[in-house]
């Protein structure tokens, strides 16, 4: 009889685990590269959910429409804005701000996993556009997951 039960809640276990849906939640960091401390830096966490396919259309050498979408029903105006500093300030680099910024990148890593989500993915990049045009970011997306 217990060797029935034992087979059965392993059954049971394995079952749910594979039916489980993972969701995907990304956050974005924007850490601004520009001189003098002009620019602006953000994390940026959307509140709502849009459905890729609502935009997307798939083309054909019989049809090559286009998608149609408009900007408008596309655009999220629900989102968490967490303010960071920049990395430069009228003295050039300022290693303080980058400290404050890892901080607070920390805190909102730590809150989203204390919340079931688990960092799966990080990506960066910087954008710059050469010698002559001093302006750039550095973007970071952090890419957390979790079972529904």
């Amino acid at each position: 009889m217990k060797k029935l039960l034992i087979a059965l809640a392993i059954s049971l276990v394995s079952f749910l685990e594979m039916n489980a849906q993972i969701e995907y939640k990304v956050i974005t960091s924007v850490e601004s590269i520009v001189p003098s401390g002009l620019g602006r830096s953000r994390i940026i966490s959307t509140t709502a959910d849009r459905d890729f396919e609502e935009f997307t259309s798939e083309q054909t050498e019989e049809d090559n429409t286009r998608n149609k979408s408009k900007r408008k029903e596309i655009r999220v105006k629900d989102f968490e804005e967490t303010k960071l500093l920049n990395f430069y300030n009228i003295g050039g680099i300022r290693f303080q701000n980058i400290a404050s910024n890892d901080a607070l990148i920390s805190s909102k890593i730590t809150t989203m996993v204390s919340e079931g989500w688990e960092l799966a993915f990080v990506t960066s990049a910087v954008e710059s556009a050469g010698d002559k045009d001093p302006n750039g970011i550095f973007i970071t997306r952090y890419i957390f997951k979790r079972n529904k």
